[in-house]
């Protein structure tokens, strides 16, 4: 799921009101809902959900909408997170190779001791060495394979004071 800032092209989460985070939450776990039915759920006609909902995306707040796949559906067995402590004359080289690796899924850039976190999903072992071989070129790597995910929560920006 992808992060949202505090701040996208003037719209902050302080501004949003209690029906906009109730709007983006049913909107992360349900992308597809039409107009009418956010409204019925938030308590809104069509028209009025259907503006919030077109705000928010011309705000930059919805960014976008896709299809939730399960990778063992597809064949991809094995989910690991992926490490890599780099330098900083190699950190662009190492987010190209990442890029063009279609096992890797997600890449966030930290803090601390390792410089980039990688979520893979690969069919089997032997690829998965393959990823992390071609990774570790850049720097030490540490691989923890998943052995269950828990799933995401909306980011609604409810927080302290919400």
């Amino acid at each position: 799921m992808q992060v949202i800032s505090k701040q996208m092209a003037g719209e902050t989460m302080e501004s949003l009101d209690r029906t906009d985070r109730e709007i983006l939450a049913l909107l992360q776990q349900e992308g597809r809902l039409s107009g009418a039915e956010v409204g019925r759920r938030v308590g809104l006609s069509q028209p009025a959900a259907s503006a919030r909902i077109l705000r928010l995306e011309k705000s930059g707040v919805i960014t976008g909408y896709r299809a939730v796949v399960d990778p063992v559906a597809l064949g991809l067995n094995i989910h690991a997170v992926v490490r890599l402590r780099t330098t900083h004359a190699q950190l662009a080289r190492a987010l190209e190779v990442a890029a063009a690796t279609p096992e890797v899924t997600s890449t966030v850039r930290v803090t601390g001791e390792d410089c980039l976190i990688f979520d893979v999903h690969c069919p089997q072992a032997g690829r998965l060495e393959e990823v992390v071989d071609s990774l570790a070129r850049f720097g030490p790597v540490t691989t923890a394979l998943v052995l269950r995910g828990y799933g995401t929560k909306p980011l609604t920006g409810a927080g302290p004071g919400a």
